[in-house]
């Protein structure tokens, strides 16, 4: 049975504040080129620490997009974002490097675990990164994570011999490693069966409840969505609504 997050809770202090704001994002594409494309027209929302939110919407929609830039992978074009209180237009390679370090968690529809390495060992890739070493400290706090997602007897197993589920759960743990305040996961349960679908997501709302780590969930299942306190639904890379799920 897994065990209850170890992980500081975010402070009291923190709670309701601005985690993500954007104001007016524009995304245009080969700008200055007969072939220019804006995908993102305008976009304004705010994220709040605490929040477990889901973004949707059809294919082309911008979701992708919008997460690249919310994950400091690619900048925009237009407009502000400002992430944990900072103006990320204003930050250089090294600043946005280390906030997306300090910050952000990602998890993706494909686990992208290191085949070569045991469960606990690609768990410890975000500090093995960041710091060139591993210590006792971070090794337990590895364990711990793994224990909390129900994979205590697995830790050294390699990826190979876990099942998909399994595999995902492995990649919650990795994206916990560095306590972020807010994981981004994109379609994490696209490439899974039902059960497996559902484990992985409720591992996910109760490591917000007991944490309080924001989440922000791409997902095209409508199911999962209604789980979310917040869906966020984008078309043609504009809000078309953001709110409560639909009752039912």
């Amino acid at each position: 049975m897994s065990q209850t997050l170890t992980t500081p809770p975010v402070p009291p202090h923190g709670a309701g504040r601005d985690l993500v704001v954007l104001e007016g994002l524009r995304k245009r594409y080969n700008v200055g080129q007969p072939n220019e494309t804006e995908v993102l027209h305008g976009l304004s929302l705010r994220l709040n620490t605490g929040e477990f939110a889901a973004l949707i919407g059809p294919s082309g929609s911008g979701k992708s997009t919008l997460l690249n830039i919310l994950g400091l992978l690619e900048p925009a074009t237009g407009g502000r974002y400002a992430l944990d209180g900072q103006s990320v237009a204003e930050l250089d390679d090294e600043a946005l490097t280390r906030l997306r370090r300090d910050t952000l968690g990602f998890v993706f529809q494909f686990h992208h675990l290191l085949p070569a390495f045991t469960a606990l060992e690609n768990v410890l890739m975000p500090v093995l990164s960041r710091d060139g070493r591993i210590g006792a400290r971070e090794r337990e706090r590895a364990r711990s994570l793994l224990d909390a997602v129900g994979l205590a007897q697995a830790m050294d197993r390699l990826p190979g011999a876990l099942s998909g589920g399994m595999q995902q759960r492995v990649a919650v743990a990795r994206a916990l490693m560095l306590a972020p305040k807010l994981v981004l996961a994109d379609e994490p349960t696209g490439n899974l069966d039902t059960a497996s679908s559902s484990e992985v997501f409720a591992l996910m709302r109760r490591i917000h409840e007991q944490v309080g780590t924001t989440f922000l969930v791409v997902t095209h299942d409508t199911r999962l969505a209604a789980r979310c306190d917040r869906v966020i639904e984008l078309v043609d890379g504009a809000l078309a609504s953001d709110g409560a799920p639909a009752p039912g």
